[in-house]
């Protein structure tokens, strides 16, 4: 997810994808203790976007 893409969400849609993103997260290390995870370098996107998300949201709420 962009940056651009996060700055139009809502913060009730922000807090949604952190949500969602650290489901997948969850899912992505469980499948990796497993080897099954088909793309290993998901595991960090998806820590960068949580991290984006979180940082998107801190803003908004300060502001």
């Amino acid at each position: 997810m962009k940056k651009q893409e996060i700055k139009k969400l809502s913060k009730d849609q922000i807090i949604k994808n952190i949500d969602k993103f650290k489901k997948d997260l969850f899912n992505f290390r469980f499948q990796k203790t497993n080897s099954q995870i088909t793309n290993p370098a998901k595991i960090s996107e998806t820590k960068k976007t949580i991290a984006r998300l979180k940082t998107i949201l801190k803003g908004k709420l300060n502001a």
